[in-house]
């Protein structure tokens, strides 16, 4: 016996297909309808006939063993073997979080493959493995920004089980797991909704498809499924936390914002577990809000993704000033950054001709995740080229020890610890001929913008491009990768090791910088960071006489006299002699 329940408000018959029989739905209130089925049960393949269309998936399918287009099936989530009791995730203030993409973070692009790889996360000192979305999308490959069933793990990658099994494996070995979702639209193919629903509105609009209905008529029901989807996540597969993608793109004028709503119903179900589970949005809006407790007008979520930083290290490091680039460059802009998260805090903003964000007032630097690089940031330039192919590997090394010894919690995109050669570029797998014709045209015409030729910038569409972005772990061994590896681990140990480098405290973070001679000293209690960014050897003046080498990029430096000889694109980690 199974019972199954679909909101459906727009269709006047809704019925249910099981094994090829249909069933009639009886209605409900408040537009849900339900039967129950006595053949049906785990395992069995269903789909909703609306006034006799169909069948469709479930909107709230927990598995598409056919893809997007194909009937849904029914799991007991409660029939999995967990062995994770014990596991509880390391706080944020002390995590180094992995993100990872399960189609290329392997050369089979699954679960189960992934779980070869956690001892190498392991070994680095990393605390939270962070997956790109992996709710069900159209086709074989893609990033899962486009995803169309959200309760449905995706079937190429393994499905439930091993997604689970994925999870499990993880908190055996003491890695905490996060999970990137979509809540701000839905992909183009596969999606079924507004056939059932007004789970759209045209009120708004997304750069990606159709805005969601978070606060007009029936949106309670709309803010329910993806509260629904969110407690799913962390309660039935166990995931630490979650990573909101792109929350400035979730439109909701509501007195209590979607994104409120959602903060208090996971904190709910945090007490209920007795395990905390987090909350770390994405968004352009630099707006505290998002952090700061309901009590303060805020929505009470953990942390967020802090581009600001980023922006201001890949502008200083690479000299590029084109697109959001064009608002950073200068190692001021990187200085602030360092002290306030936020460079742009109600300050004047070219790009966007007006002032932009607000002080983050009251929030430590453990609030934000602080990274040089992420999927998008790789995956979004025009061949998806990777930090390592921009600059020297003086500056990669500055690059990763100004992400470590940060105020912030930081964070790395799978395989920048041994700086890959493969790029990470933006790959789709439609099967719908027009819809595959429009997603090349249209990545070219993006960058047409930026002078780049149609021929430049590769099809999302060919094979090549999805292949060509997979992780090479026989790199690992090699010069000059291995080298990076290892500065990797002693920035992370480093970090574990120093006190002043886990304390968040952002009014404790020091700077001084030369714009000319291109440095920048950054100091946190005892320990000094001093970049060196110059076509030139130079000496760096120090504040104190007396310091001694922790962790340099080149065997050369040398402190001494109140200054630290430094060759050129160097950087060097000093801590203050007692």
């Amino acid at each position: 016996m199974h019972t199954f329940r679909v909101w459906a408000t727009l269709p006047k018959r809704v019925e249910v297909q099981v094994s090829g029989c249909r069933h009639e739905m009886r209605p409900e209130k408040g537009g849900w309808w339900t039967e129950d089925v006595a053949s049906a049960g785990p395992g069995s393949d269903y789909g909703f006939i609306l006034d006799g269309q169909g069948p469709y998936p479930d909107p709230r399918s927990p598995w598409q063993p056919r893809g997007v287009h194909g009937l849904s099936r029914v799991v007991a989530h409660d029939r999995f073997n967990w062995s994770d009791a014990g596991f509880r995730a390391p706080p944020l203030g002390q995590a180094v979080i992995y993100e990872c993409h399960i189609g290329t973070f392997t050369p089979e692009g699954t679960f189960e493959a992934a779980e070869d790889k956690l001892e190498h996360l392991l070994r680095l000192g990393v605390t939270h493995l962070e997956l790109m979305p992996v709710a069900e999308f159209p086709g074989h490959h893609g990033w899962g920004y486009d995803g169309v069933d959200l309760f449905a793990p995706h079937q190429p990658y393994g499905g439930p089980e091993a997604l689970k099994k994925l999870i499990n494996a993880c908190h055996t070995r003491g890695l905490a797991v996060l999970l990137d979702v979509v809540y701000n639209h839905l992909g183009p193919s596969g999606n079924y909704l507004s056939k059932y629903a007004p789970y759209f509105t045209d009120r708004y609009h997304t750069p990606w498809g159709w805005a969601l209905n978070f606060d007009g008529a029936h949106s309670d029901e709309v803010r329910r499924f993806f509260c629904d989807n969110a407690c799913m996540w962390l309660r039935d597969y166990h995931f630490d936390g979650l990573r909101l993608d792109a929350v400035h793109a979730i439109f909701d004028s509501s007195a209590r914002p979607f994104l409120e709503q959602l903060g208090d119903e996971v904190r709910q179900l945090s007490r209920q577990l007795g395990r905390p589970r987090v909350l770390i949005p994405e968004s352009d809006l630099n707006d505290p809000r998002l952090l700061w407790p309901p009590e303060r007008g805020g929505f009470g979520l953990d942390a967020q993704w802090n581009d600001d930083f980023h922006h201001a290290l890949h502008a200083v490091l690479t000299g590029e000033r084109t697109g959001y680039y064009a608002d950073f460059g200068s190692l001021a802009d990187l200085a602030k950054a360092l002290r306030n998260a936020f460079v742009y805090d109600g300050r004047f903003s070219t790009l966007r001709q007006r002032s932009h964000g607000r002080p983050p007032v009251g929030l430590d630097g453990l609030r934000f995740l602080g990274y040089a690089q992420t999927h998008d940031q790789v995956g979004n330039r025009a061949q998806g080229e990777r930090l390592g192919r921009l600059v020297t590997m003086g500056r990669l090394k500055a690059a990763a020890a100004l992400v470590f010894t940060s105020p912030f919690v930081p964070m790395i995109f799978q395989g920048e610890e041994w700086g890959a050669s493969t790029p990470f570029q933006y790959f789709t797998d439609h099967t719908e001929p027009e819809l595959a014709k429009a997603v090349t045209a249209g990545r070219r015409r993006e960058f047409a913008a930026f002078g780049w030729l149609p021929e430049q910038v590769p099809d999302p569409q060919a094979p090549e491009t999805f292949q060509g972005s997979k992780l090479n772990w026989g790199e690992l061994s090699r010069a000059p990768h291995a080298g990076l590896l290892d500065w990797h681990r002693q920035l992370i140990a480093l970090r574990r090791g120093e006190p002043a480098l886990a304390d968040g405290g952002r009014e404790a973070v020091q700077t001084c910088f030369d714009e000319s001679a291109r440095w920048l000293v950054v100091e946190r209690g005892p320990i000094a960071v001093v970049c060196q960014l110059s076509e030139r050897a130079q000496r760096v003046p120090l504040a104190d006489a007396a310091y001694a080498v922790l962790l340099a990029s080149d065997p050369s430096v040398a402190p001494g006299g109140g200054y630290v000889a430094m060759p050129r694109d160097s950087v060097a980690i000093l801590r203050r002699r007692q």
